[in-house]
């Protein structure tokens, strides 16, 4: 009889009578289609099962063999493909000079113990047989071996390092290892023994944070297609491949052709990546200095002047669409879509390193809004040209030395208008020619209208990672009309650029429906902060940070409120708590920079802002973001959202609490947040999301909220 359950079994004339029987019994059968590409796989699977079966009933070899040829020779093959009477296994081909040597010295090849065509599985620990000790026999087989392991450990190495050398040392051998310096976990030693064997080759990322490669397999090809692999989560250290509980499961050739194929494929496409460069190339040095900027602090990394750019590929697909679009639509206006964390900053000083080379006495200006974007700015420009003198920063209490100082230049937009009389507006069009508008959704405004139309530059770059406004107003004319190049969050998370998100909408118990409480077109911030300033509500949302976060209490979270008064009232609050809690807001310069690092070392577990940190500002080790009020702005939203989106050593996902209050029918958070972002969809869509609005009725905003954050969040992710 059969049982309830899936199933993908072939029915043969046994199974189709169990089938009736079932239906007999009021049971739904279920039937499909062989899938005609799969056919000859899963019918010669059958019929191996069921000759299996067979051969186990006949007990001597012979007859054994001679069902198998008989067999075969009904199928109409040719005698070529019967097996000889004796029933023998060929086990290898070598040449007479090295058999002779064996027999002399009364040696055999060294073979796994498992063999060459079953598959089994590792699970360390107390396991008769050891990781290492089957893979040392592997070594000694193969002819081509390929290592991919996150990270390498002496003790490790020191475990095959002999066997390696003998496998090396041989002729046509090939060793290829893929790892990276993970968080400065590899270690130096162990990379130079290995960098030291003959026929061996070493690439490596040092860029942790962008590749977080967790894969660890060692794969042994031989010229006999009797390929082996061990797929699992042994790294090269020595508890891992003897006593650590590892599970690693060995594939073969035989049974598993295409897990092998896909492996090797895949180690191949890593090993073509711009992201693994040869260390061949830098040797121990650039490795001792990587693995030192590795280990170093947070805050020691500020101290350190130069920092090691390289180029990634999405950025440099992005500088080869700008040089495209120069080139061939002769279009010097251009608009690069980034999403944070995708190093817009970074583009634009490679794509300015490029323009200097052919301009040596070029003159820049870089403007943003935010006295922090310049700084870090700057220091970028200064590291990727490897300049210390380069640029001047003109923004706040710091201004340029000299009238040489404004010839490359980083100011902020506040200051551009404020000194145009006097220093910019007898600074003939083409004074500067290349400037930079960073986060170039603020250039539509007025205060972006002097510079633009006073400077004609060889090159203008905008850089954004949103460029929809909240107005509706397009930033397209001022760069040509088009956006040049673009990576958007959704090609960005694919690419693992960004750490993964989990999203929780939290059902807020605060009303924010009241007609009081709304003021024009928007929430009166003094209201909405009294609304929700309140115990009860606090009270709410530690529930749900104990009920969503794994340790509520070791997280570096990042808080976004509704005004300076009700930030500080959370961070009073959740001290309460027992949490580590603190406020920041625009009138606390002096306390800024000690804050953000405290809460990046975890002293802080817990920072309630209102809009300061929305752009301009990385402190990638931010895991936690709370939205703890209502986001009019698609900007906004998407700005604060990646405030926890960049990578960083030891943080594998952000998790999102969004705090979705029962919001005034007023508030069109339709319209607000997603027109922008709706129009880059297919018209279709936009047209099923605002049929699923006007199907709401009136005033039932905490769904329109949730049903619109969930459209963005999906079109994200």
């Amino acid at each position: 009889m059969l049982n309830k359950g899936v199933y993908e079994n072939i029915i043969n004339r046994e199974t189709d009578r169990e089938i009736q029987q079932a239906e007999d019994s009021q049971l739904v059968c279920l039937r499909g289609e062989m899938d005609r590409a799969e056919s000859p796989k899963m019918l010669a699977e059958y019929l191996a099962q069921e000759i299996r079966k067979r051969l186990e009933d006949v007990e001597e070899k012979e007859d054994r063999i001679q069902l198998v040829n008989d067999i075969l020779q009904q199928a109409g093959l040719t005698d070529d493909f019967c097996i000889t009477p004796d029933g023998q296994l060929l086990t290898e081909v070598m040449t007479a000079q090295r058999r002779s040597k064996q027999e002399q010295a009364n040696l055999t090849t060294v073979r796994p113990v498992s063999g060459f065509r079953v598959s089994n599985l590792f699970t360390g620990g107390g396991s008769a047989l050891s990781l290492g000790d089957e893979i040392r026999r592997e070594i000694a087989s193969a002819d081509e071996i390929c290592f991919i392991v996150s990270f390498l450990k002496l003790s490790g190495i020191r475990i095959l390092l002999n066997d390696l050398r003998q496998f090396c040392n041989r002729e046509g051998a090939r060793l290829r290892i893929i790892t990276t310096t993970y968080c400065g976990v590899t270690e130096a030693k162990a990379l130079e023994q290995l960098a030291e064997l003959p026929n061996t080759e070493i690439h490596i990322s040092y860029n942790t944070a962008i590749e977080r490669l967790h894969a660890k397999a060692y794969l042994f090809r031989r010229h006999s297609g009797m390929h082996t692999a061990y797929i699992g989560s042994s790294n090269l250290s020595k508890s891992a491949q003897s006593d650590g509980l590892e599970w690693n499961m060995r594939v073969t050739n035989v049974e598993n052709p295409h897990i092998i194929k896909t492996a090797y494929a895949t180690f191949n496409r890593y090993w073509e990546s711009e992201n693994f460069e040869d260390f061949s190339l830098g040797g121990i040095a650039k490795f001792n200095q990587e693995l030192k900027r590795a280990r170093e602090p947070r805050g020691n990394q500020v101290v350190a002047f130069y920092q090691h750019y390289t180029i990634l590929p999405h950025q440099k697909q992005i500088l080869d669409r700008l040089r495209v679009e120069r080139e061939e639509r002769e279009n010097f206006r251009n608009l690069v879509v980034a999403a944070t964390g995708t190093g817009k900053t970074v583009i634009s000083a490679f794509d300015y390193q490029a323009f200097r080379r052919e301009h040596p006495n070029s003159r820049i200006l870089f403007t943003a809004h935010r006295e922090e974007i310049l700084r870090q700015a700057l220091h970028t420009f200064r590291s990727v040209l490897t300049d210390y003198n380069f640029g001047s920063l003109w923004v706040g209490g710091e201004r340029p030395d000299a009238e040489e100082g404004f010839d490359q230049l980083f100011v902020s937009i506040k200051m551009f208008n404020s000194r145009f009389e006097e220093y910019f507006s007898n600074k003939p069009a083409d004074y500067y020619d290349y400037i930079v508008i960073d986060e170039a959704h603020h250039s539509a405004a007025d205060s972006y209208r002097r510079l633009l139309e006073h400077f004609s530059p060889k090159i203008l770059l905008g850089l954004t990672a949103t460029p929809e406004r909240m107005d509706g107003q397009s930033l397209l004319p001022d760069f040509g009309d088009r956006i040049s190049a673009e990576i958007r969050l959704p090609q960005a998370l694919e690419a693992q650029l960004l750490t993964p998100f989990q999203y929780f909408c939290v059902t807020d118990t605060v009303d924010l429906q009241s007609d009081d409480l709304w003021k024009g077109n928007k929430y009166d911030d003094v209201k909405l902060s009294a609304k929700l300033c309140n115990s009860e509500r606090v009270n709410n949302i530690v529930q749900a940070l104990q009920r969503y976060m794994a340790d509520e209490y070791r997280c570096k979270a990042l808080c976004f409120c509704a005004s300076i008064e009700h930030a500080r009232f959370m961070a009073s609050q959740f001290r309460s708590y027992g949490f580590q809690a603190e406020s920041i807001d625009s009138k606390d310069n002096d306390r800024r920079r000690e804050v953000t690092k405290n809460l990046a070392d975890g002293k802080i577990n817990y920072l309630f802002v209102v809009d300061l940190f929305n752009e301009g500002v990385d402190i990638p080790e931010v895991d936690t973001v709370l939205f703890l009020r209502p986001t009019e702005s698609l900007t906004i939203f998407l700005q604060q959202l990646g405030r926890g989106l960049r990578l960083a050593p030891g943080k594998d996902v952000l998790t999102v609490l969004d705090f979705v209050g029962q919001v005034n029918k007023n508030y069109n958070f339709f319209a607000a947040k997603f027109r922008a972002l709706c129009c880059k969809q297919d018209v279709a869509m936009r047209e099923q999301v605002e049929k699923g609005f006007s199907c709401l009725p009136m005033g039932c905003s905490i769904t329109m909220e949730k049903m619109a954050r969930s459209y963005i969040l999906s079109s994200i992710a």
